[in-house]
């Protein structure tokens, strides 16, 4: 038993050295502490940030955005007083959790509406793409019209000798006189 006893005293004593040996430093509350809600507005945005860094690094930095910079210049802040807030709020897990249940509820509400937009964009765009198909159906229908008219006008322009209008012309001449037309005149020579 001695021996279980022994062994026994030493993992305490390896226990206590270990945990004693720990300085468990708690971070203070800082006097310029970022509100919470402002704080859930800023894990926010960062969230979105690092969302673009990721999917297109190089347009930001083409740009010239500098992200970090974009949020601690939007919300009159710098990168101390944000470490500082946030290790202070890391302290307590549970507020920190509860934190970031709202920033993943924002960030879902705007996926949510990010989508009914880019839906509403893609009907617009649809629609748009309907009707410029059916008006170049309608010209095609107009112009195919005018090709018939075209080909009508020089077939009858071929056909017509001259001869037709001339006629039209005298008639149109002969009924616009009060003077009856020489050959409907009846002389009267037999007296």
């Amino acid at each position: 038993m001695t021996g279980k006893f022994r062994n026994s005293v030493f993992w305490i004593l390896i226990g206590l050295a270990a945990f004693s040996c720990q300085d468990v430093h708690k971070a203070e509350k800082p006097d310029d502490l970022i509100a919470e809600d402002q704080m859930i507005d800023i894990l926010t945005e960062l969230s979105l940030v690092q969302a673009a860094r990721n999917f297109n690094k190089q347009k930001l930095e083409d740009l010239g955005i500098n992200p970090d910079e974009y949020i601690y210049e939007k919300y009159g802040i710098d990168s101390l007083q944000f470490e500082k807030s946030s290790d202070y709020y890391a302290e307590n897990y549970l507020e920190y959790d509860r934190m970031y249940d709202s920033v993943k509820t924002r960030i879902e509400k705007l996926k949510v509406r990010l989508d009914s937009i880019r839906d509403r964009e893609i009907e617009i765009r649809d629609s748009l793409a309907l009707i410029t198909k059916d008006s170049l159906k309608m010209v095609d229908s107009l112009r195919n019209t005018v090709k018939m008219d075209s080909l009508e006008i020089e077939q009858f322009m071929k056909n017509w000798k001259g001869e037709d209008l001339l006629l039209e012309e005298q008639d149109a001449e002969e009924q616009d006189s009060l003077i009856a037309p020489p050959a409907i005149i009846k002389t009267d020579n037999s007296n």
